[in-house]
């Protein structure tokens, strides 16, 4: 097994409706140690939260019923969650919908296809602050 790394036992979760993105991402963070939760849409993700408590959410944007920014504000919304990371993922990569991440309180923005590296320093941002 690989040395203990600064992210084992660190709880993510990644929610996304492509299948593929949520494999690719959550086999990237075990790697490094990390626990990961994966849902499959907002509705999903907001009921995972209140049961896992993650430490870094990463929420695709476009998704059906509740998009990304609708996820990340309810999130943040929520006293028990708000000081929770959220990092907004998205195909496009627009000044706009930078923006519009940070109205709704995402810390960060990752264009897809993310690389292993965008990833993993995305979560050791914030892992530090455990």
């Amino acid at each position: 097994m690989s040395n203990a790394s600064e992210l084992d036992g660190l709880k993510v979760m990644v929610v996304d409706d492509s299948k593929t993105i949520r494999r690719t991402a959550e086999m990237l963070l075990k790697k490094e140690g990390c626990d990961v939760i994966t849902a499959n849409d907002g509705f999903e993700a907001l009921s995972k939260v209140v049961d896992y408590n993650p430490q870094i959410i990463f929420v695709d944007i476009m998704m059906p019923r509740l998009d990304g920014y609708q996820t990340c504000a309810l999130i943040k919304h929520n006293q028990n969650f708000n000081k929770t990371p959220v990092i907004m993922l998205s195909s496009k990569d627009g000044l706009f919908d930078r923006a519009r991440g940070r109205i709704v309180g995402a810390e960060q923005y990752l264009t897809k296809p993310f690389t292993k590296e965008e990833l993993v320093d995305a979560v050791k941002q914030y892992a530090i602050n455990r």
